[in-house]
């Protein structure tokens, strides 16, 4: 199983070197794709990654400060946001971690907490020809009067921002 997960990372990431799109957009959903080649090796871009408070934006949390992100990369570990008096949100839950290879967060971000939809956010880091991919995919669901195909450029702007500042982050320690 191992491998096949491997396998399918590697050749999802080989896809190109830096691109954005979103994909079956409907009432009902869509799906925000992202992948670059990265300057960077696959554990620079794990160590990246599982640094959330440091790649993403302040401007997308609800307290205003990431620095109040709170992240554990592991099955049943929360991406969660605490500040003051007591205040808080869960953003997501980690439903898979591959070290190094694949994390994967069940979450609605944003403006679609309040909907009755699904959000899978799956990010993928592999190496294939000497070269580090990433690839963040952000698929979510739900019924069609929840709006999706109205949301999906807001939502997938948000996520780009993210991306592209990780990916900065992976390459140069700063997020961008």
């Amino acid at each position: 199983m191992r491998s096949s997960i491997a396998a399918a990372v590697v050749a999802q990431l080989a896809c190109g070197i830096a691109q954005a799109e979103v994909t079956n957009v409907s009432a009902t959903a869509f799906t925000s794709n992202f992948r670059a080649e990265l300057k960077a090796s696959g554990d620079d871009a794990w160590r990246a990654l599982v640094q959330l408070p440091r790649w993403w934006s302040s401007q997308h949390t609800y307290s205003g400060q990431a620095a109040n992100l709170r992240f554990d990369a592991q099955a049943g570990g929360c991406w969660c946001e605490r500040w003051a008096d007591g205040q808080s949100v869960q953003h997501g839950t980690v439903v898979l971690a591959l070290p190094g290879r694949v994390l994967r967060v069940q979450g609605n971000f944003g403006p679609l907490q309040d909907l009755p939809v699904q959000g899978v956010l799956t990010f993928a880091i592999g190496t294939r020809d000497g070269k580090t991919a990433l690839r963040m995919t952000y698929r979510v669901g739900g019924p069609a009067d929840a709006g999706l195909e109205k949301l999906a450029p807001l939502v997938d702007g948000v996520m780009g921002e993210q991306f592209k500042r990780l990916k900065s982050m992976a390459e140069t320690g700063i997020p961008e």
